[in-house]
């Protein structure tokens, strides 16, 4: 099973930072992990969606939506 995405998602870390785009679960668990720090519901639900996909036992559509739902809570999401 893949655990890219089929279609990739941009952030902005920080204001000053370049866009990143993320092409995979775990490309995705790296930003949660790193770059979003505040324990919300939103974020737990998108690290638990990512685990599954890359233990097989959720598809990755799953994960993307969790990640750009958190995302764009961090108010981090570019583009989806």
């Amino acid at each position: 099973m893949s655990s890219s995405f089929i279609r990739p998602v941009a952030v902005q870390i920080g204001r000053h930072d370049r866009e990143r785009v993320i092409f995979d679960v775990n490309d995705a668990a790296t930003i949660l992990l790193r770059s979003v720090p505040r324990p919300t519901e939103n974020r737990k639900l998108a690290m638990d969606a990512c685990l599954q996909v890359l233990r097989g036992e959720a598809q990755t559509p799953v994960a993307r939506r969790a990640f750009v739902t958190a995302a764009l809570e961090a108010k981090i999401l570019c583009s989806d």
